[in-house]
């Protein structure tokens, strides 16, 4: 059980893309969590994963699998994880952080639910910034 399961699914992803065996790391997978489902969801929709589903091992037991496939490898350059149990950072709408002159995104954690930087400011919401993808 890990304290911080948003670090550890960017950790994974993160030693998966560096990793040099590429045949071994096309996918990882976590504990998985609404959140965690929610962030995969994401990175999917702003290709930087291929796929992801969550599988039922033994009742009660779901782990998240995300196929990082070629489309990690070459779009994710960073993860960064911002906001920590011990530490939370948050952001109103007019001070949401762009990433890279908007090249990558932030996920954020809005009372709407988890969005993007660029969702949230669409929708004037500020919220926990959780982490920073480019």
């Amino acid at each position: 059980m890990t304290n911080d399961p948003i670090s550890n699914l960017l950790t994974v992803i993160r030693n998966a893309i560096k990793s040099s065996d590429k045949s071994k790391h096309r996918s990882v997978s976590v504990p998985s969590s609404k959140q965690l489902v929610k962030i995969a969801e994401i990175l999917y929709k702003n290709n930087y994963i291929e796929k992801y589903r969550v599988n039922e091992h033994e009742p009660k037991k779901f782990t998240l699998e995300i196929l990082l496939g070629n489309t990690a490898k070459n779009n994710i350059l960073g993860l960064k994880r911002i906001s920590s149990p011990g530490l939370k950072v948050y952001a109103q709408a007019k001070t949401l952080p762009s990433v890279l002159n908007g090249y990558g995104i932030a996920i954020i954690s809005t009372s709407k639910g988890i969005m993007t930087n660029k969702q949230a400011k669409k929708l004037g919401l500020g919220g926990e910034v959780l982490a920073y993808v480019w």
